[in-house]
C-alpha cells in the first residue's frame, strides 16, 4: 500500500474535496480521484462518499483513517531518521499569518542557506489550529502564540518575539491621548477570535472604553492600511513587516499597563527532524535580533 495515496486521502479528508486536495499538492483533481480508488480497491471497501459539494468518509473510511493517520505519521518519521545524518530532508512548518507576512520570509532566507537541500512545507492558520495540528503529527513545529495553558511536557517552546497592544492611529493624530482616538475615531477591530484581539477587547473592556466599531478584521495588514487611509484608528499588537514601513501610520503606547503578545516556536522534544528544527530556530533567533530594533508598525 502506497502511503503516498494514504496522505492525500488525508487531505482529502481535511480539505472537504479532492480538488482543494489537488491544489494543495500540484496534481490534478483526476489524479487524487485514481488514487482514492486505489485504496479502495486493495481495502476492498468504499473509502468515500460525495455529500453536496464536498466528500466525507464513509463508516469504513474513517475506520480507516484513524489508522492511516498514524502510518503516515511514522512513515514520514522512518524517511526522516534515514536522512539523519544528511543536511535534508522535509520540515512540516505551521505559522500563524502574521508571522508568515512578517518574520518567516527572513528565517527561510537565513534557513534556506543553511540547509539548502531541505524541502520546506509551510501551511498558515491560527494558534489553536496549529497546536492542533502538531499533536496529530502532521506538523513538526509551529511558529504561534503561546497556548493560554501549561505546555505538555513532551513540547518545547522558544519564545521569538513580545509585542505590547498599541494604538494604531493615522500620522496626523500622532499627538493625540491614545483613549481619546479609542473613544472618538471610527474603530477597526482587531478579530477577538485570535489572541491579540482578545487582548485588545480584554484592554478595551478594563478601561471602560466603548468604541465606535467601524469593522471587526482578522488581518493586521489590511487593518494597517485602512488606517492609513484615515478609516479610523484600531488597538493592535505591535508586529514589524516590511510590508507596513511605507504606511503613513503611528503606533501609540497605551496609558495603562497591557499583557504583551507572545508568538515563538513550538516544537515535539522527540521529533525526528530536532536537527532541522534546531536549525529553524537558529534561523529564527538570527532573524528577530535584527527586527527588534525597529518600532514595529511604524518603521
Amino acid at each position: 500500500m502506497d502511503t503516498a495515496f494514504l496522505a492525500n486521502l488525508l487531505l482529502v479528508v481535511d480539505s472537504g474535496s479532492m480538488a482543494e486536495a489537488a491544489r494543495r499538492i500540484g496534481v490534478t483533481p483526476a489524479a487524487i480521484a485514481q488514487q482514492v480508488q486505489a485504496l479502495e480497491r486493495e481495502l476492498g471497501v468504499p473509502l468515500l462518499v460525495r455529500a453536496g459539494r464536498t466528500v466525507i468518509p464513509t463508516e469504513a473510511g474513517h475506520r480507516v483513517i484513524e489508522k492511516a493517520r498514524a502510518l503516515v505519521r511514522d512513515a514520514a518519521e522512518l524517511k526522516a531518521v534515514a536522512l539523519t545524518d544528511e543536511p535534508s530532508g522535509e520540515l512540516r512548518i505551521g505559522t500563524i499569518t502574521t508571522a508568515l507576512l512578517s518574520l518567516l520570509p527572513d528565517v527561510l532566507a537565513n534557513f534556506s542557506s543553511e540547509f539548502p537541500q531541505a524541502k520546506v512545507l509551510i501551511r498558515a492558520g491560527t494558534s489553536m489550529e496549529l497546536y492542533d495540528t502538531l499533536q496529530r503529527g502532521d506538523l513538526d513545529v509551529a511558529i504561534c502564540l503561546h497556548p493560554p495553558f501549561a505546555l505538555p511536557k513532551a513540547y518545547e517552546w522558544h519564545l521569538l518575539r513580545e509585542e505590547p497592544i498599541v494604538v494604531l492611529a493615522p500620522e496626523h493624530l500622532a499627538h493625540e491621548a491614545p483613549h481619546t482616538l479609542l473613544r472618538r475615531e471610527p474603530f477597526i477591530r482587531y478579530d477577538r477570535s485570535l489572541g491579540g484581539g482578545k487582548q485588545a477587547d480584554q484592554y478595551l473592556r478594563a478601561a471602560k472604553i466603548v468604541p465606535n466599531e467601524l469593522f471587526e478584521l482578522n488581518s493586521l495588514m489590511a487593518i494597517a492600511m485602512m488606517v492609513d487611509r484615515r478609516l479610523g484608528v484600531s488597538l493592535v499588537p505591535d508586529i514589524v513587516s516590511p510590508l507596513t514601513s511605507g504606511l503613513n501610520v503611528v503606533r501609540l503606547p497605551l496609558p495603562d499597563p497591557v499583557e504583551r503578545r507572545r508568538f515563538g516556536l513550538l516544537w515535539h522534544r522527540a521529533s525526528p527532524r530536532a536537527r532541522l528544527i534546531k536549525g529553524l530556530l537558529a534561523s529564527a533567533t538570527r532573524a528577530v535580533a535584527p527586527a527588534s530594533q525597529p518600532r514595529g508598525l511604524t518603521s
